[in-house]
Parts: C-alpha cells; structure tokens; sequence
C-alpha cells in the first residue's frame, strides 16, 4: 500500500525588506521555511518566487499544495506613503464639512494645540456632495431620499472622471436603507465607479470616524483589488483551486474572493499575524503573558498577548487616517534593521523613522544605499555575519564602516561608537513601544515575557531586557518566519457591530439577545459561504460599555445564548472590573453614576487547524557540538574573541553562556556578556541574565 501524498499549508508575509515563507506538512506537523527579497515594484513576484522555492526545497509540485494564507501591506503602505487617487465623498445634506470638523483632540506629544498642524482630509472640500434625507439614531426616517439629488452627485463624480467613492449618510448604522438607494442610483448613473458604503464597513455611530474609514476603505479598494486578483491568477498557474486566505487586522483570516469586498480589514495583517504566531509558540513554551516584538527591515511592530489572546483595538490608525475596524492593538516604530542613521540640524543622532527598505537597502548591500543604517552598525560590531540568509546576500563590512566613519567624524566618535550609539537610540525606540502597550496602559512591563522574532527583532533582545528590567526573553527557531507561520495558526473571522446606546437600567434582556441573534445569523451565514458547516462555527460576543457621560468605552465579554436581568448585570460587573484595571478606579458601589451600553459586537469563527510544534530530538555531544568558529564582536567598549553556533544543531537542554553569537538561516541571537541562552524543548531560545554566584 503506497504512502499518502504529502500534503503542505503556505503563509507568506510579504515585508518591506523580505518575503517570508512557511510550509507546514499536515502529516508530520514539520515546519520548512525559506526568504526571497520582496519586489516593490510587483509585490506578486515575490508571492509567487516565495512559494516556488519552499516546493523547490520540499521536492514537491503545486499539487501538493492544501491551502495558501497570506499577509500583505499593500494597504498599509499605500497609507502611509499617501499615494491615494482622487476620492469623492457623498454624505448627508448638512454634513459636508464632517471631515474638516474631525475631533477636537490633538495627538499625544503637541502640548498645545497651536503648534499642531491638522493633516490634509483625505477628500477636499470640492469633492464632497450632499444628498437630501434624514434618519434619526433609531433608524426612522425623518425626511425620504431624494433620488434627484442622488442622481446629481453620482453624475457629477461620473463627469469629473472621479472613479472611487465613499457613502456615509447621517445614522446609517441604525438603518441602511438610504445608503443602499444611494448605492443603486451609483449603479446606474456611474457603474463603472468603485463604491464603499458606511453600513458595509463599519455599522456604528460616530461620523466622523465612520466616514474616514469608509473612505479609507474605497482608497484602498482598487490597488488591493488588483493585487489579490493579481495573485489568485498566478496562484492558479501553480496550484489551480488552491483556497486562498488573506489576514485580516482582527486577528483571522478571510478568503481572498472576500477580502476584495472590504480591504480596508487587511491594515496591518502582517503584524497581526506575527503577534498570533508567537502567541502560540510562547504559549506552548508555557508563557501566557507575552510582549511581542517583530523586527523587520523596515519598522519593528509590538503588541500584548495574555492567555494566548492579543489584545484588540477600535481605536487604531494608519498613517493620519484613524481606523475604527477591530484590530490587533499594535504600535509600530520604526526602528527596522533599514532604519536610516543620521544627524539632526542641531547636530544629534537620529536612527529611523527613514529606511533604506529593500531597495536600495543599508550600505553594506550589494547595491546598498548611500546612509548607514542599523544593519550597517550591526554589520562593522560584528554582531550579524558578513552575509544574510546562509550567503545568499553577502554583505560588505567595509561600506557600512565607511558611512559610520562620516557620521563618527562629524561627532568625535570612532566607528565602533558610532555603531555602538545607532543600536542604543535603536534599543531605547523599541523599549518605549513596549512601555507604550504596557506601562501606559496600566500593565506592569516586568510581569512579561518578551518573544522576539523578524529578522531583526533578537538583535537587540538583550539591549531591551537591560533597559526594561525584562525577566526573560523567548526567540523561537526561524524567528524571521514567526510572521509567516502564524498566517497557519489563524481561524476564519468576521466581525461585526450594531450600535444600540441605551442605559442599562432600560436595556431589555429581549431586545440585547435580539440584536445578538441577527448580528450571529450575518456572521453565520459569511461562515457558511467559507464552508464552515453550522456546527464548526463558533460566535463571540462583547459589548463597549461606559459611565453615562463618558467620551469611550471600554470593551468586555458577553455570554452565549438567551440573555436575563443577571447576564445583563455580570456585563456591567465585567465593565467595572475592567475600567478598574484600565483605570485605576471604578464607581461599581455608586448608584449615582449609570452605565451605557454603546455598541454591541458579534465575532463569527471558522475553525482551521493549527500546526503542531514539533518538539526537538535528543543530541549527544554537548553545546559545543554547534560551535562553528569564533570571530571578533564588539561588546560594550572592547571587542572580544567570540564562539559562533549554529542553531540548528543545538539540541533541548543545552545552555550558551555569553558573549556568544548564535547564527541561523534567517536571523542572528547576539548573546552579550552576563546572559545565557537556554534550549527548551520546541528548540526556543530563553534569555536570561546570568546569576550572581
């Protein structure tokens, strides 16, 4: 009897800098990976080279293939590079200067708002048209749509050769009734318009934020349309029928034939997908509070985990453009190994948030750029290799110390000092994106364990311990692919919200287990259309509630099923415990101060089968089975005579005392004076301080 066919699952995260690439065998759970460089110019190019190669490496045809998730930045980076097309906006007569109001907020760090400067709106003012008609929050109809002026504005945009258009009419949350005339007229007068309507995006109060993200949504529509499209054809060529998934912001993953129908949930999926595979790896390893820091060329991304869940977010932007869709709560420096070294007016060193990216790439490259950057210092302290990805892109340690001569020179500073700074401006970047997910949300740093991954992110893993007062740090094997398995370790997942603002005095258990019910049945039948069967599907409800009177909410649990009076009452109790720890303080014993219920969520599950984390065979021969020669790195203020280990052939138990350097095909573990790496079980690396004797 023959042997089944070997069956694989892809994840590809497409970086600024690499495309990474992991393939899982659903047979043995054993774990393949490979990079490419990313194409800027045709991101596809490198989709497809990516997954070329892994099958290359495995022996295998596209037949073999079971199923393909992906993380793109194609509309993080359209974003934040501000390269959007002419948009027209339609909205609500009355309405049409919603954008230039914005909110009366001013961004952390403008003390005053004088010296803030309001960004450019995402429309101008002589693309917006408004559209007769009036609902009031409970969805009534106060004054019919007027089809004319419909008609008008659709024309208008058709005649303006404006091709992308968003729709938020006052209220539209509550009843999407006028949105979807609106949506008709657009139809008819102007079809060849791409269109992206309030109700569809985002079905919650507020204007102003629901209009930016619809909008945000038609930006993106068109290149992230293009490109899924783009990649599902040459998939076809390869692996014809393959499933194709595409991660999402929230945490799961969506069919590409959706994902085109609301973009706007691929913001950030490529972080989102690196905190989701650490969270699993460092769960396995036993750790179930987690700092995540991906580090790649171009920015470094962290994020918290508790109890194998990250933390969620409405209140995310990309770039100047505020985002209300769920998300991963991540905050994005740029601190990658591209960030660019140089000096201020004032003549102090900045690092980033400028890279160098792909191409050119930091001076040490091939055809590396004309500014040093992390990598470089990196490159001249002898803490990364001559070379990347096991010699596949030989780097030059005489360019990168010819760059940080000129900036030495200009500070008084030798090479070695001038790297040494870059790496702790770097250091400190990163450390308060970390206070900024921790500290600044109420959460004691030092009860967490930090998981470094990327292809940057553990070459300053000991540098972060010493500044924040870390325990340990966690970097799984192939931490440059972290990104890329955790695209395998993701459930399908829709979400969706119904605003019902109501004191919880008069919130009727009828009418809240009511809205449940039809936000379940939408999600229900999105799964059905994915090809989950009823009984796979899971539903997660929560609830944003806050003290009548307050500006946000705070987001809590809500049970399954029929809801009563108690169930109600154990959501605001849930509420209290939460603004408590948020805040510091909760008016749980005052009767005079009401809670509000705002908005009421349902998350619709697709369960996929996770990879299973192969654990490592028994070694003989000790550590210094792995030693592969030594080589001068600089530490502190002196170089020193280094060992260098391979990592694949450390085996579990074994521990590398610093200084060391320990090498893999993707990345680089620089083990500084005082700490010591430990092998678990799962082949991760622990990082610790050495203790005193």
């Amino acid at each position: 009897m023959s042997a089944p066919a070997r069956r694989v699952r892809i994840g590809i995260d497409t970086g600024g800098t690499f495309t990474d690439v992991v393939a899982v065998d659903e047979q043995t759970g054993q774990v393949s990976t490979t990079k490419t460089p990313s194409t800027p110019s045709d991101p596809a190019e490198g989709f497809i080279v990516g997954v070329q190669k892994v099958l290359g490496q495995l022996g295998l045809s596209g037949d073999s293939v079971s199923a393909v998730s992906h993380g793109t930045t194609v509309a993080t980076n359209q974003l934040l590079e501000g390269t959007l097309d002419r948009i027209g906006f339609i909205t609500t007569e009355g309405y049409e200067s919603v954008l230039e109001i914005a909110r009366q907020s001013v961004p952390d760090g403008y003390g005053n708002s004088y010296f803030w400067v309001k960004p450019p709106r995402i429309v101008p003012a002589d693309l917006v048209r408004t559209v007769r008609g009036r609902l009031d929050p409970t969805g009534a109809e106060v004054r019919p749509f007027d089809r004319d002026d419909a008609a008008a504005a659709a024309r208008f945009f058709r005649d303006a050769g404006i091709t992308t258009i968003g729709v938020c009419f006052l209220h539209a949350y509550a009843d999407d009734g006028h949105e979807q005339q609106m949506l008709d007229v657009l139809h008819v007068e102007h079809p060849g318009a791409v269109v992206s309507i309030s109700s569809q995006v985002l079905r919650e109060y507020r204007e102003y934020e629901r209009s930016v993200t619809t909008l945000v949504d038609a930006a993106v529509k068109p290149r992230v349309g293009a490109y899924v499209t783009n990649i599902r054809r040459r998939l076809d060529e390869l692996a014809p029928g393959v499933p194709f998934y595409v991660m999402k912001s929230n945490g799961g993953v969506l069919s590409a034939s959706e994902v085109v129908h609301q973009p706007i949930t691929t913001m950030l999926s490529g972080p989102a997908a690196g905190a989701l595979g650490a969270a699993l790896i460092a769960g396995t390893a036993g750790f179930d509070r987690v700092l995540t820091c991906d580090g790649g060329g171009t920015s470094t991304d962290v994020t918290v985990v508790i109890d194998g869940e990250p933390t969620l977010t409405t209140e995310g932007r990309v770039g100047d453009y505020p985002s209300k869709i769920p998300m991963i709560d991540v905050v994005t420096v740029g601190a990658g190994g591209g960030s660019i070294a140089w000096l201020s007016p004032e003549g102090t060193l900045k690092v980033g948030p400028k890279s160098a990216g792909a191409e050119p790439g930091p001076m040490c490259y091939p055809a590396g750029g004309d500014q040093p950057t992390v990598t470089d210092a990196h490159v001249v302290l002898g803490r990364i290799p001559p070379h990347l990805l096991g010699g596949e892109i030989p780097l030059s340690v005489d360019a990168a110390r010819g760059g940080l001569e000129h900036i030495g020179t200009t500070l008084g500073l030798s090479p070695e000092q001038a790297a040494t700074g870059i790496l702790e401006i770097s250091a400190w970047n990163q450390a308060n994106a970390l206070r900024q997910v921790t500290v600044a949300r109420g959460r004691d740093v030092r009860d967490f364990t930090l998981t470094t991954f990327g292809g940057s992110g553990s070459l300053l893993a000991c540098r972060l311990m010493d500044v924040l007062g870390l325990p340990r740090t966690l970097v799984p094997p192939n931490p440059g692919n972290v990104s890329a398995f955790g695209l395998l370790t993701v459930d399908v997942r829709n979400d969706y919200v119904q605003t019902m603002v109501t004191r919880a005095a008069d919130l009727g258990p009828d009418a809240v287990t009511a809205a449940f019910t039809t936000l379940e049945e939408q999600a229900a039948q999105a799964l059905d259309g994915e090809g989950f069967a009823r009984d796979e599907q899971r539903m997660q409800r929560t609830a944003d509630l806050r003290y009548v009177g307050q500006a946000f909410e705070v987001r809590v649990p809500v049970a399954g099923g029929p809801l009563d009076r108690a169930a109600l009452d154990a959501v605001a109790a849930e509420f209290h415990a939460a603004h408590a720890q948020l805040y510091g303080y909760d008016f749980a014993d005052d009767p005079r101060q009401a809670v509000e219920w705002v908005n009421l969520r349902v998350s619709g599950i697709g369960p996929i089968r996770r990879p299973d984390l192969v654990e490592l065979a028994a070694r003989d021969g000790g550590v210094n089975r792995s030693v592969t020669g030594t080589r001068q790195v600089f530490f502190d203020d002196d170089w020193v005579d280094t060992p260098v280990h391979w990592r694949p052939d450390l085996g579990a138990g074994d521990v590398v005392a610093g200084p060391a350097i320990i090498e893999e095909f993707g990345s680089t573990v620089p083990v500084h004076p005082g700490f010591v790496a430990t092998v678990d079980r799962f082949g991760n690396l622990l990082l610790t301080k050495e203790t005193a004797q």
